[in-house]
This record gives C-alpha cells, sequence and structure tokens, in this order.
C-alpha cells in the first residue's frame, strides 16, 4: 500500500466524495463511580477456558483505565494472574473469597457472591 493511501485510525483508506469529511462520534466519557455506589458481582466460570476456573468480577461501571487499575490490585492481592477484557476483571483460580474480601474493604458495599 503506498504512502498516500494509509488506513487511518478508523479504517477509511479514502472516499469518492471529494467533500468527505471523517465526523468522529461524539462518545462521552464515562466518569467512575464511587466504590460504595458499585454493583460488582463475583463469580466462577470455566466456560471458554478448557476448564480451568477462573473468577469473574463484573458489572464495572466506569473508565476502562480505572477497571484495569481494580482488576490489577486484585490480581496483586491474589497473587496470581489475570487480564481485564470486555468490561469484566478476571481472576486466575477459585479465588471468589480473597476477591470479596478485598472488595469489602476497599468499599464496594453490593458486591455478590453467585
Amino acid at each position: 500500500m503506498s504512502k498516500k493511501n494509509k488506513p487511518d485510525a478508523r479504517g477509511f483508506v479514502f472516499s469518492t466524495d471529494p467533500s468527505f469529511r471523517f465526523e468522529p462520534e461524539e462518545t462521552g466519557s464515562l466518569d467512575t463511580l464511587p466504590a460504595s455506589q458499585q454493583k460488582l458481582r463475583v463469580r466462577l466460570d470455566t466456560k471458554q477456558r478448557a476448564g480451568k476456573a477462573v473468577t469473574l468480577v463484573t458489572g464495572f461501571a466506569g473508565k476502562e483505565e480505572d477497571l484495569e487499575d481494580l482488576g490489577k490490585k486484585l490480581k496483586n492481592f491474589c497473587g496470581t494472574g489475570g487480564s481485564v477484557k470486555d468490561n469484566e476483571a478476571i481472576v486466575q483460580g477459585d479465588q471468589r473469597d480473597k476477591v470479596l474480601q478485598w472488595l469489602l474493604k476497599n468499599g464496594y458495599t453490593q458486591s455478590k457472591k453467585v
């Protein structure tokens, strides 16, 4: 592909309309709710993971960076690996009790264990 027709971040390469201007979507930044107002769910999941158990924390309302920070703190507290994908914090292994303990200690009051 020549330098002239490189795609931009949104995937547009070129347009046949000479007056075309890409207008970015208006996405309002989602403010993160305080810990006491978060309604997080903690559950065990083994689907699509070759039978390996992981602890999922779902229901986070806020910025992706804050969710990644929460996931990092949970993984550090549990001493295991994990990731943040699809608006869920994933902690390897059955860590429901530890995750729930950490959430309650840090002000997340509406946590539920499923």
